[in-house]
């Protein structure tokens, strides 16, 4: 069955890696059948929350931003993808950012149940991506019935574009969204 898919690349750097392998997932995701929405948030204007919690009694963020138009793609689709690029074994703050304004989701009639995630690194172990997933994984435990269904992790990812020259990790992206 089609899902409507929305893929989140994180990163604001022009040839990034993890915005590289999230085409890569958006190939191969619309390959599959799926109905797919690609999100830059190069050129977006996002700000901090201000943590009034407004949000949860009018089900929007105050701030006219384009985090409000991203929060409303999140609660209407079915499968969330992730990418980031990995800064201090973290998530950008970007990504942290439009998370933290996606509190109106909270108390809303969200769609997605489906959450992926793609990293890119320069530090290739095999452990890079977990805090990352750890803190993917707080987000989503505040949702019911929504769960973290796989990720990939680009490591040894030193300079932008360094993922067009490795077709394993590209693979590995296209199948991530083949499968959903």
């Amino acid at each position: 069955m089609a899902k409507k898919v929305l893929i989140i690349s994180t990163s604001i750097r022009n040839n990034s890696n993890s915005e590289i392998l999230a085409k890569e997932a958006e190939k191969g995701a619309k390959d599959a059948g799926h109905e797919v929405e690609f999100v830059s948030l190069k050129d977006k204007d996002i700000k901090f929350c201000k943590g009034c919690l407004a949000c949860q009694k009018i089900g929007h963020c105050v701030i006219n931003d384009d985090a409000n138009d991203i929060t409303e793609k999140i609660k209407n689709s079915d499968v969330i993808v992730w990418a980031t690029p990995v800064y201090y074994y973290e998530m950008c703050g970007q990504m942290k950012t439009v998370i933290d304004r996606a509190n109106s989701l909270f108390c809303s009639d969200y769609k997605f149940r489906e959450v992926y995630l793609i990293t890119a690194s320069a530090d290739d172990g095999d452990d890079v991506a977990q805090t990352v997933i750890n803190g993917v994984n707080g987000w989503i435990a505040c949702f019911d019935g929504v769960k973290f269904c796989g990720y990939v992790s680009g490591g040894g990812l030193n300079n932008p574009s360094d993922a067009e020259n490795h077709p394993q990790l590209l693979q590995q992206a296209y199948n991530l969204g083949k499968n959903i």
